[in-house]
């Protein structure tokens, strides 16, 4: 029989998702089936939610300090005993028994270091958002499986490059062992894009496994909080994209740039066409960033 994992659950918020006291209410019944804490990180001056009993814990921040430091601060405030580590937007619905199946995979599979389930759009839950992290021909983070109908929840479950953090359990040993001196969770330096790609090329540099199970869905809004600035956003996902290949492909860096070059102006021209001037500024800003 498997032992089930104790678990910390951490929720990133910036007090603005509309979901917000849905979210919570389904993530508690979650939290009571596995007798998992809550970790709320809510970041600013806006109304936060209202925590109570000794397995929630509120830390607030006076100012936003971005997904990944907000996710970090969690893990450190999480009780240090929980061998499982939640991570969950505040703009996504879990459906029941999402934490339990999730946290019994990794207790299944010792290399596990990550796992997901199914992530579904919120307005259109019969469309898949997501499950999991994959790379197109132009060395592009992707949504594996993204705009596809839903497998069946009886599907089997299999090893993928990487897991999205929107919704997802790490094992602790494994965020541990890949810790490095600017990236205990998140790398902060990447802010809210790219930032779980980033871990999971750690993760599979150090041989931990990311696994997808169909059993299990969501229902996540997207772009709920950073769609408000989308200078910021593109900008944010061009650099960080360059950043992260620079580290996975390494001495192969160089000789893939010229491919990357090519989709982003492609990209540029295109969002100048459509008058999208903030798309077009990020592609430039962000390589302008990320290539010094």
């Amino acid at each position: 029989m498997t032992v089930p994992l104790l678990t910390s659950v951490i929720v990133p918020s910036l007090g603005v998702s509309r979901w917000q006291e849905e979210m919570l209410a389904a993530l508690r019944a979650e939290l009571a089936a596995a007798d998992a804490e809550l970790v709320w990180v809510h970041q600013g001056e806006r109304p936060a939610p209202e925590l109570a009993g000794t397995r929630e814990r509120l830390l607030r921040l006076p100012e936003a300090v971005g997904f990944a430091a907000a996710a970090n601060l969690g893990l450190a405030a999480a009780d240090p005993q929980s061998a499982a580590i939640a991570i969950v937007n505040d703009d996504l619905l879990v459906a029941p028994g999402w934490l339990a199946a999730l946290a019994g995979e990794l207790a299944r599979r010792p290399r596990a270091g990550a796992v997901q389930g199914v992530q579904l759009e919120l307005e259109r839950p019969g469309v898949v958002e997501g499950c999991g992290l994959g790379w197109n021909r132009w060395w592009q983070a992707v949504q594996v499986a993204a705009g596809e109908p839903p497998p069946p929840t009886s599907a089997p479950a299999f090893e993928l490059f990487g897991i999205s953090a929107t919704a997802a359990v790490y094992r602790r040993e494994a965020l541990t062992a890949v810790a490095g001196r600017a990236a205990s969770f998140f790398d902060e330096r990447l802010g809210s894009y790219y930032e779980d790609v980033e871990l999971a090329v750690r993760l599979r540099e150090a041989e931990w496994e990311s696994w997808y199970v169909p059993a299990t869905r969501t229902r996540h809004a997207g772009q709920a909080t950073t769609g408000r600035a989308p200078l910021r956003r593109w900008r944010a996902i061009h650099r960080n994209r360059l950043l992260v290949l620079r580290r996975l492909l390494g001495s192969r860096f160089a000789a893939s740039l010229p491919r990357l070059a090519v989709r982003d102006l492609r990209d540029l021209v295109r969002a100048r066409l459509h008058g999208d001037g903030a798309r077009a500024f990020g592609v430039v800003a962000g390589w302008s960033a990320a290539l010094p």
